[in-house]
């Protein structure tokens, strides 16, 4: 992450979120998305982004599978259900704390 160190602790939150809306995807493609939605503010790089895959992977939050694409094998993650249940209250969290930032800066 280059731009924003506000988004390193937001990183699990927006990795579910993005699985979540996609279904699956491979990480460079988890990367290139969350720097499209934010207009090249939030850049992840691979040494943010691996680890904590492979942490989340450990920890059953979300799996992956490897398909061959054009002769390359190409590992893409998906949710599993405990993920899918992390990110929905995950993501409830982040609502509650963006609407008391949003409610504290605004004074």
């Amino acid at each position: 992450m280059k731009k924003n160190s506000l988004y390193k602790g937001t990183l699990q939150n927006i990795i579910l979120k993005l699985l979540s809306k996609e279904v699956k995807m491979y990480g460079y493609q988890i990367t290139q998305r969350a720097k499209e939605l934010t207009e090249g503010e939030l850049e992840m790089t691979e040494g943010a982004l691996y680890p904590l895959l492979h942490k989340l992977e450990a920890d059953g939050i979300i799996r992956s599978e490897v398909q061959e694409i054009n002769g390359r094998s190409r590992k893409y993650y998906l949710l599993t259900d405990k993920g899918k249940k992390q990110q929905a209250t995950q993501e409830d969290e982040m609502k509650s704390y963006l609407f008391n930032l949003k409610t504290i800066f605004d004074i």
